[in-house]
């Protein structure tokens, strides 16, 4: 097979069987046709479909898994006890690390999306689908490490270089262009292959559309975050998640990641207790976020993980419970902070009241956690965000900033378990928006600064002489372009 990117190609061999095209034997007098296979198996005889499943599983390992978590624990939200993660939090962070979600995002993802499209390059539903995915899975990369290769994956090139985190997200913003457009002229169906929105066109858009909006807010484009926003996922009924199909009573099937680490050899290891996100929704704590119109009750028990026992959680790591990829939490409070940077405060308070309208319903509180006596978001007015307003109380903020800082806020609380919080505070300190953060503090007292970036892979490292020189040293520190 051609290579994709050297150092990951031992990894075709998990979809090889399907792929692989029989050797070709030369001969010199005789007719070279003897030498063709008519049993041999070509991605044109391969059900196109079959490589989704795996592209979708593979993109849910780069969304919600380790490093995930990792970020989750250089965000304040997620605390590592014992053992690795006790580690990773004290920032001894290595670089194979980040291993498996490269090669879920390269190959495990983008290699068989790609075979999608070279073996069902007219059914629309499917091309717009693997389109959606690669560019959530590549952008992930990109924006969390900066440059990654793209523009020459997929070739014979076995150094493909480094494109720039911008010329990536571009690419990928077109990429989705041409999604929404496959999406818009394919013929609807019901797919079982298609593990996230069953064949849903409509879903699919709305999703690539939110990325479109992503990749647009952690540039600092708002305009661009806004327009594609207003496109976007509208309602929770089209979040694009994890949903883990295991069975209970068998114990067999997926699960919650979460739940996993927790059920198996990593007991005690990683939880929230402590965290700062947990202090934020905690009325006996100092830096509780509630005031007269917010009661977050409901959800410091949905968000609480107890790091010693995976059964009794009930909440995000509950056995079954799906976590987010793209969702409408997200899209949301990009169009609230988006349309107050550009149309203003009156949009941007409008937006972050309808998002309040839809926590006042339960969100995304599920069964064990939807009790309406343990929550309440009741909608804010301009005076609650002027100079000694309840959200302004200090009056250091102009009323735009304070509404500005509620609605960072608001999405560091709604986006946990996903790279929201990470990606925000990073491009707020690159804005120099420091008055708007989320202040949490540093994990260890030899710590000096935060996180700015992931460090490339191992793997990666080992096989493309392209990879760029980043020391150990400042692995963790350098800020990514968009983030300057």
């Amino acid at each position: 097979m051609k290579k994709q990117i050297k150092g990951l190609n031992k990894m075709k061999k998990i979809i090889a069987p399907l792929t692989a095209i029989a050797l070709m034997m030369s001969g010199c007098d005789i007719d070279k046709s003897i030498n063709d296979n008519p049993n041999d198996i070509t991605l044109s005889d391969v059900d196109a479909r079959l490589f989704l499943n795996g592209a979708q599983l593979a993109n849910f390992t780069a969304q919600v898994s380790h490093v995930n978590r990792i970020t989750g624990m250089y965000s304040g939200q997620l605390v590592g006890f014992t053992s690795l993660y006790s580690n990773i939090y004290q920032y001894n962070l290595t670089a194979d690390e980040m291993n498996d979600e490269w090669n879920a995002a390269y190959v495990g993802a983008t290699t068989n999306l790609r075979h999608i499209r070279e073996a069902a390059p007219d059914d629309k539903l499917l091309v717009g689908i693997s389109k959606v995915i690669e560019a959530n899975a590549i952008g992930t990369m990109a924006i969390l490490m900066g440059g990654v290769p793209y523009s020459e994956i997929g070739g014979d090139i076995e150094d493909p270089k480094f494109d720039t985190q911008k010329e990536v997200l571009a690419a990928l913003s077109t990429l989705l262009d041409g999604a929404i457009a496959d999406l818009g002229s394919a013929t609807t169906r019901k797919e079982s292959f298609d593990v996230v929105f069953g064949g849903d066109k409509d879903k699919w858009i709305a999703a690539a559309n939110t990325l479109k909006a992503r990749f647009a807010l952690v540039q600092k484009d708002y305009p661009a975050a806004l327009t594609a926003a207003n496109s976007g996922i509208s309602a929770s009924a089209g979040d694009m998640l994890y949903k883990p199909r295991g069975d209970a009573a068998i114990d067999q099937g997926d699960k919650n990641l979460f739940y996993t680490i927790l059920a198996g050899s990593r007991t005690g290891d990683l939880g929230n207790k402590g965290s700062y996100l947990l202090k934020m929704l905690d009325a006996a704590d100092a830096a509780y976020r509630g005031n007269a119109k917010t009661n977050e009750k409901a959800r410091h028990g949905y968000y609480t993980i107890d790091e010693m026992s995976a059964s009794g959680n009930t909440g995000v790591a509950a056995q079954f419970e799906p976590q987010p990829i793209a969702t409408y939490s997200e899209n949301q409070l990009i169009k609230a902070e988006a349309a107050a940077r550009t149309t203003g405060f009156a949009s941007g308070l409008t937006n972050l009241n309808a998002y309040r309208a839809w926590l006042a319903t339960g969100g995304r509180l599920n069964e064990a956690h939807d009790d309406a006596a343990n929550y309440k978001y009741d909608p804010y007015v301009e005076a609650d965000f002027a100079a000694g307003g309840m959200e302004n109380a200090d009056s250091k903020l102009t009323k735009e900033k304070a509404l500005l800082r509620e609605i960072i806020e608001e999405r560091y609380v709604s986006g946990f378990g996903s790279y929201m919080p990470f990606n925000d505070h990073r491009r707020l300190r690159g804005a120099s928006e420091t008055d708007m953060i989320v202040p949490f503090p540093l994990n260890t007292t030899a710590a000096s600064k935060h996180v700015e970036r992931m460090p490339y892979p191992q793997s990666e490292k080992n096989s493309n002489s392209n990879v760029p020189v980043i020391s150990d040293a400042e692995a963790l520190y350098t800020r990514t372009p968009v983030n300057k």
